[in-house]
């Protein structure tokens, strides 16, 4: 299964909208996109995850990763997620004390 990204803007926020696997072959492909994004001078991130089959634990890195990216320059990275399987895995690892995770993006951008 291979990964999409795409991005968009809304409200002075940027939304990268996942699709497909984040794991240990598709994950750098997202990283680097939160590294652009960053180095663009982009610090307020949404990511969509409403499409997003599989996360890993790199896939956690990376998001762990954009998260401090952002950080830096006092930006912020939420995250867009209603799949049981996925807040579940959010919730184990204790990343759901660490992410502002919102149900839809109406919700993630109102």
């Amino acid at each position: 299964m291979d990964l999409t990204l795409s991005t968009r803007e809304v409200g002075g926020r940027t939304v990268v909208a996942v699709g497909g696997e984040i794991d240990v072959y598709t994950a750098p492909k997202l990283r680097d996109t939160i590294t652009e994004l960053v180095a663009a001078g982009t610090y307020n991130l949404v990511i969509d995850m409403e499409q997003v089959e599989f996360l890993d634990s790199t896939g956690l890195g990376v998001l762990v990763g954009g998260l401090k990216k952002v950080r830096a320059h006092d930006g912020s990275l939420e995250l867009i997620c209603n799949q049981d399987r996925l807040l579940k895995i959010f919730r184990i690892t204790g990343l759901a004390k660490v992410f502002t995770i919102h149900s839809s993006a109406e919700e993630a951008l109102a």
